[in-house]
């Protein structure tokens, strides 16, 4: 069993997004990662966050929902115990940057994210099934729908 944690984080109405530079063909996602031995979902959501955006000063609002699932669509005898979370971002972010995780739980070499803002709930492009797994719930705590 591993423990991944997601992170939906919102600024004025939109929602934080990334692909990878090197990878496109790994689609779009939400910043996420592994839960650490130890290390409970909420940190670990607020330290993957950070590690893959750069954004200090996140905000947790609230967890989600949980999914419990196996993988082997991704050619891998795992099963992933999710958590989805709501994060808010204050302060005025940019519209798109760059950043590097440095640290990856994988001991992969750092890795460029290209970071974008999508605005909710209709300029959303279609994400990773994983990733989208909690948006309606996203935006219904939102209003959105």
């Amino acid at each position: 069993m591993k423990r991944k944690a997601f992170a939906y984080i919102t600024h004025a109405g939109r929602l934080l997004l990334f692909r990878h530079t090197d990878y496109p063909e790994a689609g779009i996602q939400v910043p996420a990662g592994t839960v650490a031995d130890g290390e409970q979902p909420d940190a670990a959501v607020l330290r993957e966050a950070f590690e893959e955006t750069g954004l200090a000063g996140l905000e947790l609002d609230l967890l989600l929902g949980e999914t419990v699932c196996g993988v082997s669509d991704l050619g891998l005898d795992e099963v992933h115990h999710r958590y989805y979370y709501h994060l808010r971002c204050s302060g005025d972010p940019p519209q798109v940057w760059r950043h590097w995780e440095r640290d990856a739980s994988d001991g992969s070499p750092p890795i460029e994210f290209e970071l974008f803002w999508a605005p909710l709930p209709d300029g959303l492009p279609q994400l990773l099934p994983a990733h989208a797994a909690m948006l309606p719930r996203l935006l219904a705590r939102l209003g959105l729908r």
